[in-house]
């Protein structure tokens, strides 16, 4: 088990976004922890920058819904690790989209940009406790006995 910290950002209107700071490709990010996301999401600039190459995206025919839009095309992409402080997953299938308007967003609040979205398939299939009052995400290093594929 890894206690990792949150950070909290603060929007309009007395909402707020769950902030984690995390490592992919060799580089830091930032990434808004979301417990009604489905699956984790990345963006798809952010990675082809990062030196992805663009074939390595897999399309998919499955159209996403939510993250500011009706449908968006998606494809999906194994990351080779994500590093979250001292928790670390490996090989993990991730959705990629475009959140560019999710970080136009951010910018007009004057806030950094994030790679992605941290969604439900990690969130449950490692156990997460969010401890709102400590700031702090805690993940099980290995699989939840609960999670079934």
């Amino acid at each position: 088990m890894k206690i990792i910290p949150l950070e909290i950002l603060s929007l309009e209107k007395e909402g707020f976004h769950l902030i984690l700071h995390i490592e992919i490709l060799d580089k830091p990010f930032k990434m808004v922890l979301d417990t009604g996301a489905s699956k984790t999401v990345l963006d798809k600039n952010t990675l082809l920058q990062a030196g992805i190459d663009e074939q390595k995206l897999v399309t998919t025919s499955i159209l996403s819904s939510g993250l500011g839009t009706n449908e968006m095309q998606s494809a999906v992409f194994t990351l080779p690790y994500l590093r979250i402080g001292a928790w670390e997953c490996k090989n993990f299938e991730v959705a990629v989209l475009d959140l560019s308007t999710i970080n136009y967003a951010y910018s007009q609040i004057n806030a950094d940009p994030v790679v992605g979205v941290l969604g439900g398939d990690i969130l449950y299939k490692y156990g997460a406790v969010i401890n709102y009052k400590k700031k702090t995400l805690q993940l099980n290093d290995r699989t939840s006995p609960l999670y079934k594929k």
